[in-house]
């Protein structure tokens, strides 16, 4: 199986199942004498985690991450950064249920049909589990490009939407509920809704918002590497992600480019920033913002018909502990992965200027 590993030279390769004995990855290329803070490693995974609240999957997995490789008295040495999270509350047999059948919108049937065998635990390699290797590795990637700020929100779960501009939310809000979107009021409802689909044995999807601030001007290349479109490929990589889009996104096409275009200041900055902080594919210093949008959970508290390995219509049900939305626990998610794009430029413009 190829494409287990995501970046250039801030890489990251990632290893392991959702039922198997750990998780984990190898973080290459991480500059040397970066103090971690460890404990701000961990506290990036306990957002990831599950059975944090009522509206997530209640599967109980501590996630401690543990390091083998790469850290030396507080400090990164530059080489390669080891480090896994076992599996400790693994209920296998949930899924025996399933073992010759498929769970349609699942990846089950398409890795049956590339691999000629698939585990089905829990979706093995195809699970969401195995994004909090990615959350390890943002958590150093955030550390290493300490000026820079990502925070990323909830701003949509099903119809419930938020209708504010990002400038006028405050990011302390984020974490004071559970489903992390940072007005309170709109909090609440989204959580009461997540409940009664949870009742009805049913799921909704959602959208996350992110912005980074204080990125520098010049990250990203033309053509081919394109800082949105590297965005896009890791938001896309993300479990259940279906759509992305930056600055005005698709509202742009309604706009006229008079009304369109970002007008600039005398410093280089813009009047607006309908670009997302992104001009011909580099950063231009403007706050960069997009948004992710999550399929509903494709697993099903309730009766649904399939089909088994030969073909035949069989009907089954969906069983265990699964998020009946997953925006929540995918905030971290998606800003660890922010954190390594953007820390991937950042050396690469290192290499640039001094090849240059």
């Amino acid at each position: 199986m190829a494409g287990n590993t995501f970046g250039s030279i801030f890489k990251l390769t990632t290893f392991g199942e959702s039922h198997g004995v750990a998780i984990g990855g190898v973080l290459d290329g991480c500059p040397s004498g970066i103090t971690l803070d460890l404990e701000a490693v961990q506290k990036e995974l306990n957002r990831r985690k599950p059975g944090q609240s009522a509206i997530v999957t209640q599967r109980k997995e501590p996630d401690t991450v543990e390091f083998y490789s790469g850290v030396f008295e507080g400090k990164t040495t530059g080489t390669p950064i080891g480090f896994a999270i076992h599996n400790t509350n693994q209920k296998s047999k949930d899924y025996s249920h399933i073992k010759d059948s498929y769970r349609p919108s699942h990846a089950d049937y398409v890795y049956d049909q590339k691999y000629g065998f698939r585990d089905y635990r829990g979706g093995g390699r195809s699970s969401a589990r195995e994004t909090a290797s990615r959350v390890v590795a943002g958590a150093i990637a955030k550390q290493f490009l300490s000026d820079i700020k990502i925070n990323a929100f909830v701003s949509q779960v099903g119809t419930l939407k938020l209708d504010k501009p990002y400038q006028e939310l405050d990011f302390a809000q984020i974490e004071s509920n559970p489903v992390r979107c940072p007005d309170p009021a709109l909090a609440v409802k989204m959580e009461d809704y997540i409940k009664e689909i949870r009742k009805e044995g049913d799921t909704i999807g959602g959208v996350i918002t992110c912005v980074a601030q204080n990125v520098p001007i010049g990250l990203g290349e033309p053509v081919f590497d394109k800082l949105h479109a590297e965005l896009g490929k890791a938001m896309l990589s993300i479990n259940a992600v279906k759509g992305f889009e930056y600055g005005s996104g698709f509202e742009g096409v309604e706009m006229k480019g008079s009304a369109h275009n970002d007008q600039f200041k005398s410093d280089g900055t813009t009047k607006t920033n309908y670009s997302g902080g992104i001009q011909g594919g580099i950063s231009n210093g403007m706050d960069i913002y997009f948004n992710v949008a999550f399929k509903p959970v494709a697993t099903l508290i309730q009766p649904y018909e399939t089909i088994d390995k030969e073909g035949n219509k069989v009907q089954t049900q969906g069983k265990g502990r699964h998020d009946p939305c997953v925006v929540p626990r995918a905030v971290p998610i998606v800003e660890a992965m922010t954190a390594l794009v953007l820390a991937d430029y950042t050396l690469l413009n290192r290499t640039i200027q001094r090849n240059g």
